[in-house]
């Protein structure tokens, strides 16, 4: 084993280029995923003193592997990020300091990009951990606490694994029997492990969530960070949306979501999302003072780097990155939405921020509401864009350079929806209907009525894409739902950087991921059995698609 441990000890060289674009092919030298899931099971968790239950939970937010040389390096957040900015509704900036481009433009199929092997990686690096949990505690005989890390790990590996499958095949159902990912549970040839089916992999998933359901009951975790009974159920009634079994995923939504209640209109109604301890949040990323001292580079990787307008130590608000949401999408909130208010308008404006200052400590001048749009700080910020987001704000404070905003994994918003999407589609709904009404007069649009504009099924899935925007779940809808990715309404005026105008139809094979050349390499398994099929996105294609939401 000592030729693989030795690949660990091996890092990125220095940068030679200042372009984030020009990064997108920097791979870790000596790094391959075949590798690192080897050790992550048989030897290096040994070595390293053996993997502890709390270290399996910090790579959802921590630098994976490429340790502080990437800004888009930070964990299953990045990974989401990336995610929605493969979509329709979260626009980043097309410029040299975009670490994110590459999912911007879908370059992010390239089987030689960092982007997609870090996507690749990182789940895999953490269900190793879950694998060697699960492998060393006996489930036959363990009790108390080993059995509540037991299942936790269970449900940990299944969350991973949905971070996977969805995107390298096409909807469950649509596409059970074909080829998706390579199954891992710790007793597999690493280096000759062929892709499973996407119904082999849902299955794996549901088996490790029954596990975890029945064995957190009476359980209390230490922090929101971990995996409590609600988080498990929360799980299962995801992989029961992607599956479309929707009867069963209203009833785990339900049972999730006890003990929750939404955020209010008052406490949406200024720039937040940022904070673990929030009541609305049943399971997030906990960004801690002491893990952003640990690195180097704490100021760019990170949630607060990327998604909060308001960092004073950030990528995004230094570079012009600040997220924007799509136009199409923001011009189909009402005005009366509390939502509206997360994002500013064509004019720069959000009733939002009507209260909150941001001052330049180094000349003691500042601005207030919607006169920061256009504040600039040296090296700090520059001016937004229309349609910027302040949905995120800044745990620490306005300015502050201390980057710990938490991120979201699971709000209790999210299970409302699922359960008004699995009773509209498992013949309830009237029932649907009146969830979908009382949930978002009460804690977002009083004068809200279901549109007759859209499907019931549209709706719902506007509504999740206006409450979940950038938390990671427009790709996985879109290609669940079968819906077109559209970006842009051609002969209409877009926000969109002119290289990020296109649409893409539903089938097209181009939405699947490639799995990493390192990887592809070192496991015989996957040789001759990529994805194919589509072309790279160019400006300006497939004006005329349609969505059911933007239309």
């Amino acid at each position: 084993m000592k030729r693989y441990s030795l690949s660990l000890l091996v890092l990125c060289g220095a940068l030679l280029a200042t372009s984030c674009n020009d990064l997108n092919e920097q791979e870790p030298a000596g790094n391959n995923l075949s590798t690192n899931q080897m050790l992550a099971t048989n030897e290096m968790i040994p070595e390293r003193a053996a993997a502890t239950f709390s270290g399996m939970f910090n790579y959802l937010g921590t630098p994976g592997i490429y340790g502080t040389a990437r800004a888009d390096d930070f964990g299953a957040i990045s990974a989401a990020l990336s995610c929605d900015a493969e979509g329709a509704d979260l626009i980043l900036g097309d410029n040299g300091y975009n670490w994110f481009s590459a999912a911007c433009t879908l370059q992010s199929r390239d089987v030689h990009y960092a982007n997609p092997l870090m996507r690749y990686t990182i789940p895999y690096r953490q269900i190793g951990v879950a694998n060697q949990i699960i492998n060393s505690i006996d489930e036959s005989t363990a009790t108390g606490t080993p059995l509540n890390q037991l299942a936790q790990a269970h449900a940990i590996r299944a969350f991973d694994y949905m971070q996977l499958a969805p995107y390298f095949q096409f909807s469950y159902a649509t596409s059970a029997d074909k080829p998706c990912v390579p199954i891992l549970t710790g007793t597999e040839d690493y280096f000759n492990n062929p892709r499973a089916t996407v119904k082999q992999v849902y299955e794996l998933i549901l088996k490790d969530l029954d596990f975890a359901v029945a064995h957190l009951q009476g359980y209390t975790r230490p922090s929101k960070q971990y995996i409590d009974l609600n988080v498990a159920y929360g799980l299962r009634a995801r992989a029961n949306l992607l599956m479309g079994n929707w009867a069963a995923a209203a009833a785990d939504a339900d049972k999730a979501m006890d003990g929750y209640t939404p955020a209010s209109i008052a406490e949406v109604s200024v720039p937040a999302f940022d904070n673990i301890a929030d009541h609305n949040w049943i399971w997030g990323v906990d960004i801690t003072e002491a893990q952003l001292k640990s690195n180097s580079n704490a100021g760019y990787q990170n949630a607060s780097s990327w998604l909060s307008a308001f960092s004073g130590e950030a990528y995004a608000a230094a570079t012009g990155n600040v997220p924007v949401i799509n136009k199409l999408l923001f011009d189909k909130i009402p005005s009366t939405d509390v939502r509206k208010g997360w994002w500013l308008d064509a004019n720069k404006h959000s009733p939002n921020w009507a209260n909150i200052t941001w001052t330049d400590p180094s000349k003691g001048t500042s601005a207030t509401g919607d006169a920061i749009a256009d504040f600039e700080i040296e090296n700090v910020k520059t001016p937004f864009d229309a349609y910027t987001n302040i949905k995120f704000g800044q745990q620490s404070g306005i300015g502050n350079t201390l980057n710990n905003n938490d991120f979201p994994l699971m709000r209790v918003e999210e299970m409302i929806l699922i359960k008004a999407e699995g009773l509209a589609k498992s013949g309830q709904e009237a029932t649907a209907k009146q969830v979908l009404e009382d949930f978002v007069r009460t804690y977002r649009d009083p004068s809200y009525t279901v549109p007759s504009t859209r499907t019931l099924a549209d709706e719902i899935w506007f509504q999740r894409r206006v409450e979940l925007w950038g938390e990671g779940f427009f790709t996985m809808d879109a290609k669940r739902l079968g819906k077109n990715i559209v970006r842009i309404h051609a002969g209409e005026s877009s926000n969109y950087p002119d290289a990020y105008q296109f649409n893409i139809k539903s089938d097209d094979g181009w939405l699947n991921l490639r799995f990493p050349q390192r990887e592809m390499d070192n496991n015989e398994g996957l040789k001759g059995n990529d994805n194919t099929g589509g072309a790279l996105p160019v400006s300006g294609q497939n004006g005329d698609l349609r969505d059911g939401v933007t239309d």
